[in-house]
């Protein structure tokens, strides 16, 4: 394995990086050899399109810079009593992330991205890509207080592609060069309703078309559906693919995504549809933050069955040290290290940073994440097997596993066991109260936005 240099770990500028985007480079590789080992990481960003203050994340970890001013009335709290990073902290940590030049892609928000790439020049001399959340659909109106999100999923835009290529509402198109990204995040969330799918399915004819137009590149989400939807959780994967595929059937190449975004629904979901089309590449979300572990092994898995794309968000906001965090996905991507190498790796550099981990050793090499045990739907849980647990030598389904390690019978530590369900394990919406509902809510948008 791998020793690694705890003072390595830093965010010191790359002077010598290439102006190619590694993104472009790696795009390449996969579609010209299907056995490359290129993987592309992306860091997820662009929570305050979603969750408002909390999109920052976490104060416990901070940017060598270390905090910013805020103003805070002595008689309210204390900037210390205030648990969440301010925007310019979270400008750091993403100026950080960047010049340490492990990842590929920097996904933003709109407004986030004016600040760095157009108006700072951040990613000029970097192989990092920009990239910016090009819609935000009221699936992830997440704000307190707020009912947004229990409702079907609408489509809505609040970026023009123009204002993420140069900052306003025209761009100057002569040169064909911008100042701002030239990749997006599109999404969509299929809930089995046809005026409803149908209406998501415009407005992204719509953007797709405006795309082609103005040469703007993107990458599509597609989520499990945020109501109930009467599909049996098992089949969700299954859904989602064929949506897929029969999504991407009528267009053609130059108006089709570069890669995707879903939810990852195990081993047969993912190998059926990433060797359906060797120039259609997958890329799995992160999910809630879970267990290190659980990151580790969730990245790992999905790449071992197809996946060339991983975009986490939450995991990496609410890593204890996220530049060590992020080395080490990349370590395991590289094939250099294990999942379960990986933690220990990990918990070595926080010892030897002098930082508290969120969770003992022990704890951090447990799988508690839905991600990574269910094939289908966090409702129910599947018959697949765990090779090589980290936990000792017990060999059954994913379930038995991680009932027998987090001292659960039903339900993950991930998964809160305070919502009604139906027989098959699916939740029960018309059941839920206000508080249930909110509860819900709250864990789904988590998986979602990373």
């Amino acid at each position: 394995m791998r020793q690694i240099d705890t003072d390595s770990i830093s965010a010191t500028p790359c002077n010598t990086c290439p102006t190619m985007k590694s993104l472009d480079q790696k795009l390449a590789d996969v579609k010209a050899n299907r056995s490359s080992r290129a993987f592309i990481i992306a860091d997820a960003k662009d929570a305050d399109m979603a969750f408002g203050v909390r999109a920052p994340g976490p104060r416990g970890y901070l940017a060598r810079s270390g905090a910013r001013p805020a103003n805070f009335s002595p008689e309210v709290w204390t900037r210390d009593e205030f648990s969440y990073r301010n925007l310019p902290e979270f400008l750091d940590i993403i100026r950080e992330v960047t010049h340490q030049g492990i990842v590929d892609i920097m996904l933003m928000s709109a407004y986030v991205n004016e600040q760095l790439t157009i108006k700072e020049g951040l990613f000029k001399n970097s192989h990092v890509t920009p990239a910016a959340r090009a819609n935000d659909t009221t699936d992830v109106w997440a704000v307190r207080h707020g009912c947004y999100t229990r409702e079907p999923s609408q489509p809505f835009r609040s970026a023009s592609i123009d204002q993420i290529q140069c900052g306003q509402l025209e761009c100057d198109r002569e040169g064909g060069d911008f100042p701002g990204a030239n990749l997006g995040l599109y999404s969509i969330t299929y809930v089995n309703n046809l005026e409803q799918d149908r209406e998501a399915l415009l407005w992204y004819k719509q953007f797709r078309e405006e795309a082609e137009q103005k040469q703007f590149r993107h990458f599509l989400e597609v989520f499990d559906p945020n109501v109930d939807s009467g599909i049996a959780p098992e089949r969700l994967g299954e859904f989602i693919n064929d949506n897929i595929l029969r999504t991407l059937a009528g267009v053609p190449e130059s108006g089709r995504p570069i890669f995707l975004k879903i939810v990852y629904h195990g081993p047969k979901a993912m190998e059926e549809l990433a060797q359906y089309d060797p120039n259609l590449v997958v890329g799995i979300l992160g999910g809630s933050a879970g267990t290190t572990y659980d990151a580790f092994r969730l990245i790992h898995d999905a790449q071992k069955y197809g996946a060339r794309v991983a975009l986490f968000g939450r995991k990496i906001n609410n890593a204890e040290h996220q530049l060590a965090f992020i080395e080490m996905l990349r370590l395991i991507t590289d094939g250099k290290v294990t999942p379960e190498e990986a933690v220990r790796a990990y918990h070595g550099v926080l010892q030897g940073k002098g930082i508290k981990s969120h969770r003992p050793l022990e704890e951090d090499l447990k799988l508690t994440d839905q991600a990574m045990s269910y094939d289908g739907s966090a409702a129910r849980r599947a018959t697949v097997e765990v090779r090589s647990s980290p936990l000792g030598s017990h060999r059954g389904t994913v379930a038995e596993t991680t009932q027998k390690s987090v001292g659960l019978q039903k339900v993950s530590a991930t998964e809160p066991a305070d919502w009604p369900r139906l027989r098959d394990g699916s939740p029960d919406f018309a059941s839920m109260n206000s508080e249930q509902r909110r509860t819900y809510d709250t864990w789904r948008l988590t998986r979602k936005f990373g």
